[in-house]
């Protein structure tokens, strides 16, 4: 997968696996990385899914219409790849945090639906609920950051809330954080976020 690796300065903080939104690349929240923990290594990677031309993780069959057959093939692709990854540049891999945005919010609550132990926490800007009906893997005491907006047209508040819920009976510890905006990315979350994760990871 296309991707970008940097090492950090604290070797027993987190690495942060940076996922973007639709029509991103792996450059766009490395700012955000730095204002989170500035300390960690990060591997940002790029969707392998071209969406008119525009980087997506999985396929959607229409807004807020996930391709689920898709879905599952690309995190199985994400999580093999982070396997892969962890030897390739010689991080634990039980120490990743993902730090996701919309689209990439979405693939890291999937890798947390599928996949046991795939995540040591996550940081989810303005997720959806990535699949329904399906029994998620024990989450013991996961600590999970969600920002959503109170005015978020493509995810709104009660989608976050059955996420949240679908979370902590799985065990995960979910903090939410609430924005008077839309689905939008604001300085004020990111904040929070990194007091979230200093609280949790440093």
């Amino acid at each position: 997968m296309k991707h970008i690796y940097q090492k950090g300065s604290n070797e027993e903080a987190p690495v942060l696996l940076l996922l973007h939104g639709t029509g991103g690349t792996e450059t766009d929240l490395l700012p955000l990385a730095e204002m989170v923990s500035p300390g960690s290594s990060v591997l940002s990677v790029r969707g392998n899914v071209l969406e008119n031309g525009m980087p997506r993780f999985f396929r959607r069959l229409s807004e807020g219409v996930f391709d689920e057959e898709d879905l599952i093939l690309r995190t199985k692709e994400l999580h093999d790849y982070l396997e892969l990854a962890s030897k390739e540049y010689d991080f634990d891999k039980k120490k990743v945090v993902a730090l996701g945005y919309s689209n990439g919010a979405n693939i890291a609550a999937s890798l947390m639906f599928h996949y046991e132990g795939a995540l040591k926490g996550a940081i989810l800007h303005h997720p959806m609920v990535p699949r329904r009906g399906i029994t998620l893997p024990a989450l013991s005491d996961m600590p999970v950051f969600i920002a959503a907006g109170n005015n978020d047209p493509i995810c709104p508040a009660a989608e976050t809330n059955e996420l949240t819920r679908m979370l902590e009976e799985a065990g995960a510890k979910v903090d939410n954080h609430w924005e008077n905006y839309g689905h939008q990315l604001t300085r004020s979350e990111v904040e929070a976020a990194g007091t979230w994760f200093h609280r949790y990871f440093l």
